[in-house]
C-alpha cells in the first residue's frame, strides 16, 4: 500500500560570488512566501544588509526572515554564534521596534565562538605575515577549528555544568597561545561574553533539526539563508583564501539537518559585477578609475568591517562554476543601478592560463590567469525608479538575455536599488 506523506517545502538561497552580493534584501523580499527562515552556517563575519520604510539594517547572525511578522526564524547548527555579538544585534533590533523572542529560535548543537577564538585568529593570522588570509578577525576559523577537532563548546552546553565547560576550552587556548608568545588580554571582552551567554538563554533554544524536519511534515515552507558566498566554500573556493565553512547548497542539508531530497529551488545570487574583500585571487579585478567609480557608485564598503571592497567585471567562468556546484535553479542579480552610467559593460566569458583560453573554473586561479572578455553597451539610463521590466531599455535587456544564455539559467528577479521596494520580478 502507498503511503503518503504530508510534506513541506525547502528552498535555498546563497550567494555565487565572493559574498557581499546582497542576500539579506533577497531573504527578506521572498520571506512573505514561507512560513520559516534558517540560517544554515557562516557567523558574524558576514553582514546581510536591509533597507525598507527608511531605515537601514545590518544583520550578522540572526536571518533575515526577521522583520516579516508571524516567521520562524532559526539560527542552525551550521552556525557559529558569539554571544556578546548576537546580544548588540538582538537588542538593537528590539530597540528598533522588532520582537525577537517569539520569533526566533537557536539550535543547540550550534558551536560558540568564545574571546580566546578571536585571540587565536589574531595570533595565527600575526604568524602568517604575508601570506595572510585577510580574516575578519571575529574568531570563526578558530571556532570551526574546535568543532572538527571535537573540542567546542556549543549552544546547549550553557544550559548544564558551563563554568567547568568553558574552563576547560579556554585553558586548551591558552596553552596554544602560551606556544605562539602571543600577548592578549581579554578581561573585558570575557565580562561581556558572559553577559551575551546569559542573554542567550532567554530565546528559545531548541533540537533545531527535529523542530525544521517537523515543521515539513506539517507542509510549512522554510527558506534556507546562506552567508558569505560560494567562491569562499572551503571545498570548491579559492582556497585558502576561503571562509572556514560549506557556504554551497549542500551546506544547508548539513547545517540544518534536512536531507537533500527536501530541497526545491535553490536561488543563486550575483552581482551584476562583481566585488571581493580581503585576500585572495580576483581574475576580473579593476585597479583603475573604472574599479574604483563601481566602488563609490556601489557604495562597496564591509557591511561589519568598513573594509573597501576590491571591484571589478562580472566573471562568467566563476559563475558558471558556481552554478553547476550547488545546482542552482534561478538567478538573482543585484546592484544592476550601478552600472547605469556606463558607456560600455564587460563581461568575463574565459580565462587565458599559459597562453590557452580555458572556460572553465580550473584548481589554481593565484597566478597567469588573464581574463578574456566581451564588450556590451550601456544602458545609459537610471533604473531605479522603475517599477516593471517593461520599462526597462534595450540594452539593459540584451545584457540580460547575454548573461542568460551564457549562464544557462534564467535571471527571475533583479534589484534595481538598495530598497525593499527596488526589486523587479520577472514574469
Amino acid at each position: 500500500m502507498e503511503v503518503k506523506k504530508k510534506t513541506g517545502k525547502v528552498d535555498v538561497l546563497l550567494g555565487l560570488q565572493w559574498g557581499d552580493e546582497g542576500k539579506g534584501k533577497v531573504v527578506d523580499v521572498l520571506t512573505p512566501r514561507y512560513d520559516v527562515v534558517a540560517r544554515f552556517q557562516g557567523g558574524p563575519n558576514a553582514g546581510h544588509t536591509l533597507e525598507f520604510n527608511g531605515q537601514k539594517y545590518v544583520l550578522r547572525s540572526i536571518p533575515s526572515g526577521i522583520f516579516q511578522g508571524g516567521k520562524v526564524n532559526i539560527i542552525g547548527n551550521g552556525v557559529v554564534l558569539a554571544p556578546d555579538l548576537f546580544m548588540d544585534e538582538a537588542k538593537a533590533l528590539e530597540a528598533s521596534g522588532h520582537p525577537l523572542r517569539e520569533r526566533l529560535h537557536i539550535s543547540k548543537k550550534a558551536h560558540l565562538i568564545m574571546p580566546t577564538h578571536r585571540v587565536l585568529d589574531a595570533a595565527y593570522e600575526a604568524q602568517k605575515g604575508k601570506n595572510k588570509v585577510g580574516t575578519t578577525g571575529k574568531g570563526i576559523g578558530p571556532t570551526y577549528t574546535d568543532k572538527v577537532s571535537r573540542t567546542g563548546l556549543r549552544v546547549g552546553d550553557i544550559l548544564e555544568n558551563f563554568p567547568e565547560k568553558y574552563a576547560a576550552a579556554k585553558a586548551r587556548h591558552e596553552a596554544i597561545l602560551r606556544s605562539l608568545n602571543f600577548d592578549y588580554d581579554i578581561a573585558e571582552v570575557e565580562k561581556k561574553w558572559m553577559e551575551g551567554v546569559e542573554y542567550l538563554r532567554q530565546f528559545p533554544i531548541v533540537d533545531s533539526e527535529h523542530e525544521i524536519n517537523g515543521l515539513l511534515r506539517e507542509g510549512k515552507t522554510i527558506l534556507c539563508e546562506g552567508a558569505q558566498g560560494t567562491m569562499l566554500d572551503v571545498d570548491f573556493g579559492s582556497y585558502p583564501f576561503v571562509t572556514s565553512s560549506n557556504t554551497i547548497c549542500a551546506g544547508a542539508c548539513t547545517g540544518l539537518g534536512i536531507g537533500p531530497n527536501r530541497i526545491g529551488e535553490v536561488y543563486g545570487i550575483m552581482k551584476a559585477y562583481c566585488t571581493r574583500v580581503g585576500a585572495g585571487p580576483f581574475p576580473t579585478e579593476l585597479f583603475d578609475e573604472t574599479g574604483k567609480r563601481i566602488r563609490d557608485l556601489g557604495h562597496e564598503y564591509g557591511a561589519v568591517t568598513g573594509r573597501e571592497r576590491r571591484c571589478g567585471w562580472i566573471d562568467l567562468v566563476a559563475l558558471r562554476y558556481s552554478i553547476m556546484v550547488n545546482g542552482v535553479t534561478q538567478l538573482i542579480m543585484m546592484k544592476s543601478d550601478v552600472l547605469d552610467g556606463f558607456d560600455t559593460i564587460k563581461a568575463c566569458v574565459a580565462y587565458k592560463q599559459n597562453g590557452q583560453e580555458i572556460n572553465y573554473f580550473p584548481y589554481n586561479i593565484e597566478e597567469g590567469i588573464e581574463p578574456v572578455y566581451r564588450e556590451l553597451p550601456g544602458w545609459k539610463t537610471d533604473m531605479t525608479r522603475f517599477t516593471s521590466e517593461e520599462e526597462f531599455p534595450q540594452q539593459f535587456r540584451d545584457y540580460i538575455a547575454f548573461l542568460e544564455q551564457q549562464l544557462e539559467t534564467p535571471i527571475t528577479i533583479i534589484s534595481i536599488g538598495p530598497d525593499r521596494e527596488q526589486t523587479i520580478i520577472r514574469k
